[in-house]
C-alpha cells in the first residue's frame, strides 16, 4: 500500500472513531518505511476507572494490555478498562500481521478519592454471620461469573445514556470507614430516583444475569455489552427482562428499589470490563459524541 493510500485509509478510519473526540485528544500512527507500519487511535490520557474505547487499522493482528489479548472486532473496535487504582501509563501492544510492533501509551490521571468514616455501625454489619458470609460470596461468585463473557458485539461502540434522570448519591471510588475497618470502594455510581421509577438500558446488549433477592444487592440485573463490557443494575423494585433476552438501548428492564442492603430507593449503576470497575459517569462523557 502506498503512503497516500495508506493515510487515506487511516483518515477514513478516524471520521468513524468518535469514542472520545470532544473529550480526549487522539492519537494516531501514520508512518511508512519499506512495509506499512500500525496505525491505531487511542485517546492520550484517561482518568483512573476509565473505560477506553479505541480502534485499529485494517492489517493489525494483535493488540495486547498488560499483557493479554484483546479482542478487535471487524470494524477495528478495542476496549479495554483501567481501574480505580490503575497506575500511569497504560501500554497498548500492537503487532502487524507482517509482525511489526508499535505501542501506544495513555497517561492515567490519578484520583482523589473521598474516604468518609463511620462509627458506631452494629458489627454484624460489617462482618456478617458465617451463614450470611457464605451466602454473599455465593451470590457473587455467580455475578463475577457472568461478568466474564467476551463476546464479539460491539454494543459498547455507541454514545450510552443514563439509565434513570436523578441527581448522583453516590459516587463511583468513594470508600467508607467502619468502625475502623475500611469498606470496599463504592462500585458504581448511585442515582436517586423515586420507588418504581422506570430503569431503561443505558446501550444494548445481552441479558447475562437475573436475580430479584440477592442479600447485598436486592434485585440485581447484569447486561453484556460485548468485548468484555457490562453494566450492572441494584436494588431494583422489578426485573422485566430474563437471561439470554437482547435488549435495546432505551428499553425498559425494570425498576427503581431499596431492596437487599439499602436505606432507600435509588438505582446502583456498575460497569465492568471484565473484573475491572469503571466509572459509569465517565463512560458517559467518553461517549457524548458517538452515535446511538
Amino acid at each position: 500500500m502506498t503512503r497516500n493510500g495508506f493515510c487515506r485509509t487511516l483518515s477514513a478510519l478516524a471520521t468513524g472513531m468518535v469514542a472520545l473526540i470532544g473529550t480526549f485528544m487522539m492519537v494516531a500512527s501514520c508512518r511508512a518505511h519499506a512495509t506499512s507500519q500500525p496505525a491505531f487511535q487511542f485517546p492520550t490520557s484517561v482518568q483512573q476507572g476509565s473505560l477506553i474505547i479505541g480502534r485499529v487499522a485494517p492489517g493489525i493482528k494483535e493488540v495486547r494490555y498488560d499483557g493479554h489479548p484483546l479482542r478487535i472486532s471487524p470494524e477495528g473496535w478495542v476496549v479495554l478498562g483501567v481501574g480505580r487504582n490503575a497506575e500511569q501509563p497504560a501500554v497498548i501492544d500492537v503487532v502487524t500481521s507482517s509482525g511489526q510492533r508499535s505501542q501506544a501509551h495513555i497517561d492515567v490521571t490519578p484520583r482523589d478519592w473521598p474516604i468518609e468514616n463511620v462509627n458506631g455501625v452494629p458489627p454484624k454489619t460489617v462482618a456478617p454471620p458465617p451463614a450470611i458470609a457464605e451466602r454473599i460470596k455465593r451470590e457473587q461468585a455467580e455475578v463475577t461469573s457472568a461478568r466474564l463473557r467476551d463476546d464479539a458485539r460491539t454494543d459498547f461502540a455507541t454514545r450510552f445514556i443514563w439509565p434513570v434522570e436523578g441527581r448522583i448519591s453516590g459516587r463511583f471510588g468513594n470508600q467508607r470507614v467502619y468502625n475502623g475497618t475500611p469498606g470496599t470502594p463504592h462500585s458504581g455510581m448511585d442515582i436517586a430516583a423515586a420507588q418504581g421509577t422506570p430503569v431503561k438500558a443505558p446501550a444494548a446488549g445481552l441479558v447475562t444475569f437475573a436475580n430479584v433477592n440477592l442479600y447485598l444487592t436486592g434485585g440485581t440485573l447484569l447486561i453484556d455489552h460485548g468485548q468484555g463490557v457490562s453494566s450492572n443494575f441494584l436494588h431494583l423494585s422489578r426485573i422485566d427482562v430474563k437471561p439470554g433476552q437482547y435488549v435495546q438501548q432505551g428499553q425498559i428492564i425494570g425498576a427503581v428499589g431499596a431492596t437487599g442492603r439499602a436505606t432507600g430507593p435509588h438505582l446502583h449503576w456498575g460497569m465492568n470490563w471484565f473484573d475491572v470497575r469503571v466509572d459509569p459517569l465517565l463512560v458517559l462523557e467518553a461517549t457524548k459524541a458517538m452515535p446511538r
